[in-house]
């Protein structure tokens, strides 16, 4: 568990992290027949969000337990927006003047397909999400960017940002409009429709093109509780 505070560089501690879900259009489709249903009957009109905690948070080269029981993790790998400014009620046009920079997450959970609770027990594991180096790159374009997930060296998935539900300006306009982001906050953009599974043994490495890698390890889980 993380215990010691968290610095995204060399100056700008970790805050809270937040993931995005339904931000795909893809996704929203393949789901779209069960939004229908109880309890909301109706699809999701704002953002829906949730948070990795403290103790998921890992850093570059982690060693990630996974449980024999499913045996398998899936590897929503995404981007993160880090907040360098106060954000409360921002307009979409003035919603990345408040991003200090970028920063690639490997959001791990075990695999779900129950989007009508907080899935806790799945995406809230200890060290289920290394995170990057914060790159503050100005000029960089997230519509543009390719993310490509290796598994043992070998490609197992790849995914754009041009798809997304709301865009990066977007999603923290409408984000802010119900809540405050703080500096040093992480807003992920989400997961992407039909993100790979790792195992035991795995090892993951996320390469964002304009953004750098992400690495990390699989590894049995030695009788944690969850």
């Amino acid at each position: 568990m993380q215990t010691q505070p968290f610095f995204l560089d060399d100056g700008m501690p970790l805050g809270s992290v937040y993931g995005t879900l339904l931000n795909e259009h893809a996704t929203v489709q393949r789901l779209s027949p069960q939004f229908g249903s109880a309890p909301y009957k109706a699809a999701p009109q704002a953002p829906v969000l949730y948070i990795k905690p403290r103790n998921t948070w890992a850093r570059e080269g982690a060693a990630v337990a996974v449980p024999a029981d499913p045996g398998t993790v899936r590897i929503d790998a995404t981007l993160g927006m880090v907040i360098g400014r106060s954000a409360t009620r921002v307009s979409e046009d003035s919603a990345m003047d408040h991003v200090a920079g970028w920063i690639i997450a490997s959001d791990i959970t075990l695999p779900h397909e129950n989007y009508y609770r907080p899935a806790i027990r799945q995406r809230c594991r200890d060290g289920f999400c290394p995170l990057g180096t914060l790159a503050r790159s100005a000029d960089f374009d997230a519509a543009a960017a390719r993310l490509t997930v290796s598994i043992n060296g070998q490609p197992a998935w790849t995914r754009g940002f041009a798809d997304l539900v709301r865009p990066p300006a977007r999603l923290l306009a409408d984000v802010t409009q119900f809540m405050t982001l703080s500096p040093g906050d992480v807003l992920l953009l989400g997961p992407g429709e039909g993100s790979p599974l790792g195992r035991a043994g795995d090892e993951i490495t996320i390469e964002v093109s304009g953004l750098g890698t992400l690495r990390h390890a699989l590894v049995a889980e030695q009788g944690a509780a969850a």
